[in-house]
């Protein structure tokens, strides 16, 4: 990136606003999709071709929160890239990566239960758990070919004693850029609404009362995959669109260069708000938060040493033979006296 390509505003209010959000998506989405992990790692039982996109999709959410803390420090000192060339590139890149691989398996998610709803008998529910990790290969591969283009140039932008890091400019389209930002939108919610319609028709045309808590359950999944989709990933499509439609008026204009770096946030936000998706597909994740909660919620009891828990004990555990050794001896005892009475 040239300098002079990028815009730098001055006191403008993103270097203010973006740290407090980005910390909280951070610690959220970092602490749900690592619990996720461990639900998936530990306590799944069972792993169907289902499960593995939902893995995968929570590693990719882990993923990118790894790099939303060099994304903190870069706005909270101001935009001022603190690394060098190559971290930016590195940086850069896993955020498209995770951010597209986050869409990519959302939808695949989405695209699966339409299978399993609307055609429960189609060929596609019948693939084994090797056939689907293959797809997750190739979808992973699809994905980090369409971002690699972003550790390919440098996007330093040096003005004055201010270095910014940035993956658009402020000045024109951004090419190639742009077209997987807005492919990686449209196509998917196109994908993802129709499955969501399908699936919600068909469930209305089955009558049948066995199959209502069915119906709730796959509606309200569908819902929520549809609702984190365009909660997250419209605001900064429609305000990157807005500025490409309104160029070169809005060159540099601070109230969309704010709405753009805003916006854009709001897409680590899909990273936070996934595990309601993992808790909504399967019955396994409310068990396994349950558990979680019921162990978090249950008291500690202090340590005692061995000394106070022995004298708490019963005696016919701390010492059975003793106790049998004596009752003998107190059985002989009395039956002596008895002897003596009747003499």
């Amino acid at each position: 990136m040239h300098n002079g390509s990028c815009c730098l505003l001055q006191g403008d209010p993103i270097s203010q606003v973006m740290p407090p959000m980005l910390i909280l998506f951070f610690v959220l989405g970092a602490l749900g999709n690592g619990i996720a992990l461990c639900g998936f790692c530990f306590y799944m039982k069972t792993w169907k071709p289902s499960t593995i996109y939902l893995f995968n999709l929570a590693v990719a959410d882990f993923l990118l929160m790894v790099c939303l803390p060099f994304r903190t420090d870069y706005y909270r000192r101001g935009r001022q890239w603190a690394f060098e060339d190559i971290p930016c590139r590195v940086v850069l890149f896993m955020l498209a990566m995770n951010r597209a691989g986050s869409i990519v398996f959302l939808t695949v998610v989405a695209v699966d239960r339409y299978f399993k709803v609307v055609h429960p008998y189609h060929m596609v529910n019948a693939i084994s758990n090797r056939t689907a990790a293959g797809i997750v290969c190739a979808l992973w591969t699809m994905v980090i070919l369409g971002t690699l283009y972003l550790l390919t140039e440098s996007h330093l932008c040096r003005q004055e004693d201010t270095v910014s890091c940035e993956s658009f400019i402020m000045e024109s389209a951004n090419g190639w850029h742009d077209i997987m930002f807005q492919l990686e939108f449209f196509l998917p919610l196109g994908i993802i609404l129709f499955c969501s319609f399908k699936i919600v028709w068909s469930l209305r045309q089955r009558q049948q009362l066995a199959r209502q808590a069915r119906m709730r359950k796959a509606t309200r999944f569908i819902m929520v995959v549809a609702a984190v989709f365009i909660t997250c990933y419209l605001p900064s499509v429609s305000a990157r669109l807005y500025f490409l439609c309104t160029v070169p008026s809005s060159v540099c204009d601070p109230s969309v260069h704010v709405a753009l770096h805003v916006t854009l946030s709001f897409t680590y936000m899909n990273s936070m708000l996934d595990p309601l998706v993992y808790y909504f597909s399967s019955p396994s994740f409310p068990k396994f938060y349950t558990k979680l909660k019921i162990r978090s919620l249950r008291p500690k009891r202090p340590g005692r040493s061995k000394t106070q828990r022995q004298e708490e004990m019963p005696i016919s555990n701390l010492c059975p033979r003793s106790c049998a050794s004596l009752a003998s001896s107190l059985q002989s005892q009395q039956g002596a006296s008895w002897d003596l009475q009747r003499r």
